[in-house]
């Protein structure tokens, strides 16, 4: 018989066969979830991927994965084969037979950029009437300091009737998953471990520590550990403001930001960070610290501005398209354009990015005829999307007046010039949002060329 997990030492779960006798429902099939899955399977833990969406799990049980795909999926499926990855929609039946339980579930934001926390509450209650004595649960996202030890401590506790610390085990440890965020991103990251008794921390200590390569941080100052992945996370994201914010002033300057970034890699001063539109794929942790701030009777100044900025560089990106049709004697309304680039992730299959479904319909409400081409996507990976999508890059530079490059896959680093010279409706440019082509040379062909960031053009 294996030993509760809560009352587990390292010695018992040092090997895959000793950790076969033990298993982990993760509740929350999106990235975070799903990538964990892959990490405790192959550490050697059974699996049990718990999910509401019935057509996610169903693929699941397939070993498919919605993201990083050519990466992921074939994981997934050799441990759906061997029986160590299940997935249900049923959270109480899979408690009932975990040892382990992770809770990804997110907070929420409205439409009026409020947090909502119901659905993290509805699945703690799930867990909390099928907990069994002696389990361990682990609280894997972001939430608002004190959140785990009010409202999801509480909530397991008045379900359970359990308590904390005596009847089962209670620990925080989320990490920043990023829109980028891979399997061995996930695996190096050094992992902070919150509890506020003993048997909680030495527990989650030891089970994070079968999957993190670089080890783990131990506290029992669930608050302050909650605080700090939000500081880092809104930290992150007010560079990335800054970035943007230097980006536009390069523009205007005649400066590349990118040959600015690439000398700061080489100083001793520290690097700077890339401007981006992908933080329209905006993260709850910006949001679920300016609430707290607000709860407080203060406001956070910085990343309120942050936020700001980050949710108008889409537009500004518009503008730039805009800017750019007129130097070629043309408007948007129109214009043929082709996004070039959807996957989230730059050289492989994965979800399409929801900033570039926002760009697309924000240049079609303003007369554009906008299409989509991704290497690594189908027609089918994009069918809730409502554009059209070419099934190569030749469609795609057929008779098009602007490309615009969204996201940075390495094949539009070697984009034919001379053939989109020859195919596009002259003149005719391109707009870098990523830094992948050199402006040189596509005003050498001819081309009116404007980057995100890259003052350097002529035309």
């Amino acid at each position: 018989m294996s030993t509760l997990i809560l009352h587990i030492k390292p010695e018992d779960i040092d090997n895959v066969e000793k950790r076969r006798k033990y298993r982990v429902s993760i509740i929350g099939c999106g990235r975070n979830g799903v990538l964990h899955a892959y990490l405790f399977s192959e550490a050697g833990f059974k699996i049990i991927c718990v999910d509401a969406d019935r057509a996610l799990v169903n693929r699941l049980t397939r070993g498919k994965s919605p993201f990083l795909k050519s990466r992921v999926e074939p994981l997934l499926k050799k441990h759906v084969k061997n029986g160590c990855i299940k997935a249900t929609n049923d959270v109480k039946a899979a408690v009932a037979q975990s040892d382990v339980i992770l809770i990804t579930t997110q907070a929420k934001i409205d439409r009026k950029k409020k947090v909502n926390y119901s659905h993290i509450e509805k699945v703690c209650k799930q867990v909390g009437s099928s907990l069994r004595r002696g389990s361990l649960v682990i609280v894997m996202s972001a939430v608002g300091p004190a959140t785990a030890e009010t409202l999801i401590r509480e909530t397991l506790e008045n379900t359970s009737g359990f308590k904390v610390g005596v009847d089962f085990g209670l620990a925080y440890s989320p990490v920043r998953v990023l829109d980028e965020q891979t399997l061995e991103k996930l695996a190096d990251c050094k992992r902070i471990v919150a509890a506020t008794d003993k048997d909680s921390l030495n527990a989650a200590s030891i089970v994070l520590g079968t999957i993190a390569k670089n080890g783990v941080v131990k506290t029992d100052d669930v608050k302050t550990a909650e605080a700090t992945i939000l500081f880092e996370s809104v930290q992150y994201y007010a560079n990335v403001a800054l970035a943007n914010e230097f980006a536009c002033f390069c523009e205007k300057a005649g400066i590349d930001y990118l040959k600015a970034k690439e000398l700061a890699e080489t100083s001793a001063h520290g690097t700077l960070v890339s401007p981006t539109l992908t933080c329209r794929n905006i993260r709850e942790e910006p949001y679920l610290l300016l609430e707290e701030a607000e709860n407080l009777n203060m406001k956070l100044r910085i990343p309120s501005i942050a936020r700001e900025i980050n949710e108008e560089i889409l537009k500004h990106a518009v503008s730039l398209i805009r800017e750019t049709l007129r130097s070629c004697g043309k408007t948007l309304r129109r214009a043929k354009i082709s996004l070039l680039g959807i996957s989230r992730t730059p050289n492989m299959k994965d979800i399409p990015k929801v900033s570039a479904e926002k760009l697309a319909k924000i240049l079609e409400t303003k007369g554009a005829k906008v299409s989509l081409y991704d290497p690594y996507l189908s027609v089918k990976d994009l069918a809730d999307l409502s554009h059209p999508f070419k099934r190569n890059l030749t469609e795609a530079m057929e008779g098009v007046d602007c490309i615009v490059i969204f996201t940075g896959h390495d094949r539009f680093k070697r984009l034919n010039l001379k053939k989109l010279k020859i195919m596009a409706k002259m003149p005719a440019a391109i707009v870098d949002l990523e830094g992948v082509v050199d402006p040189k040379k596509v005003e050498r062909e001819g081309l009116i060329y404007r980057g995100l960031g890259r003052g350097v053009w002529t035309k």
